[in-house]
């Protein structure tokens, strides 16, 4: 039978670093939790139980109607953001990719540009207020 020692691989001066760090991790883990736990406010009153909100009364319900194109933004806002991580790693290894790397990242900013002038065109990207038609009711 092997004991419990032999299933234990032995400290070895290269793997001190990462045992403290992984013991100070913990210690500060358990100190912050302990100390909150101790220190921590116990009493429960009305204005306890109350959300805040950066120094304000909350007024209203937590139900807000936002519209249809704030979504459509922040989705074009994660396409568009994800781009630039695709053109930093080409950029990044651009003389081991060549021409035909080259080539690749331009047809790849060519298809995005033709999908930006797409959701140009369909007013995927007007989010402010709708202006007034010329030929809408009440012009003569």
């Amino acid at each position: 039978m092997h004991s419990l020692m032999s299933l234990i691989p032995r400290m070895t001066p290269e793997s001190w670093g990462l045992d403290t760090y992984v013991v100070a991790v913990f210690g500060i883990v358990g100190l912050m939790l302990g100390a909150s736990y101790v220190l921590g406010g116990r009493d429960h009153g009305r204005a306890k139980d109350e959300p805040f909100e950066s120094g304000a009364v909350s007024v209203g319900g937590a139900q807000l109607k936002m519209p249809a194109k704030f979504y459509l933004v922040a989705v074009f806002f994660v396409i568009f953001d994800v781009e630039a991580v695709f053109l930093y790693a080409w950029a990044v290894s651009v003389r081991q990719n060549g021409w035909t790397g080259f080539w690749m990242a331009a047809l790849f900013i060519v298809v995005l540009l033709a999908a930006l002038a797409y959701l140009w065109r369909v007013g995927g990207l007007d989010w402010g207020p709708d202006a007034k038609r010329a030929d809408g009711p009440g012009t003569a």
